[in-house]
């Protein structure tokens, strides 16, 4: 599938290819080893699942969070680097792809119902997957336009997570504004649709 970087609104995904240039070297070494890009997109899946699990029903260690994370985003590059450096591109994985990015961010919100309004976090979760559907709906180049896609809300999760560790209180306010953001998000990948 083909990425489309132009975006008019500041995101986090605009550092993406220097972050990809970081990559290459562990990138080149998966190849040497055969790994496919689709065990890697299971890979990131399985653990963002698990630590969710952990989170939501285990020994809540909220630190673990932003810790995790910049690793989940290092493999969620490292698949789609995989696939178009070295010819591995699928329609099976790019599907695979999306559908694994939903269930972790899914998998990495939820536990948050436990300090928070579950009503607010369903909410937050369903208007995330929102701006995912936006990205790809009607074909074409991938619309990654901002203000809050991926990247931008693994970033306001480790951000949660680190001050759920520090022992400060949770605020209803974020699952507020992550709300507002996803909607400007999909207005404006809706936009880029239609232009």
């Amino acid at each position: 599938m083909t990425i489309h970087y132009h975006n008019r609104v500041p995101s986090v995904y605009a550092l993406k290819p220097g972050f990809q240039n970081l990559l290459s070297p562990c990138v080149n070494r998966l190849a040497s080893w055969g790994v496919s890009p689709n065990q890697v997109t299971l890979f990131a899946c399985g653990l963002s699942v698990a630590l969710g699990f952990d989170l939501a029903f285990g020994n809540r260690v909220w630190i673990l969070l932003p810790i995790f994370l910049p690793l989940r985003m290092a493999l969620n590059a490292m698949d789609g680097m995989l696939a178009r450096n070295y010819g591995q591109e699928t329609r099976v994985g790019a599907v695979l792809n999306e559908l694994c990015d939903l269930i972790s961010d899914a998998a990495l919100t939820l536990p948050f119902a436990n300090v928070v309004d579950p009503l607010m976090v369903g909410a937050a979760i369903f208007f995330a997957v929102l701006t995912e559907v936006a990205a790809i709906l009607g074909g074409g180049p991938r619309r990654n336009h901002g203000p809050f896609g991926k990247s931008d809300r693994a970033v306001v999760l480790g951000f949660c997570g680190a001050w759920l560790w520090l022992g400060w209180p949770a605020h209803e306010a974020v699952a507020v504004l992550w709300i507002a953001l996803c909607v400007m998000t999909v207005w404006n990948r809706g936009k880029a649709f239609a232009e």
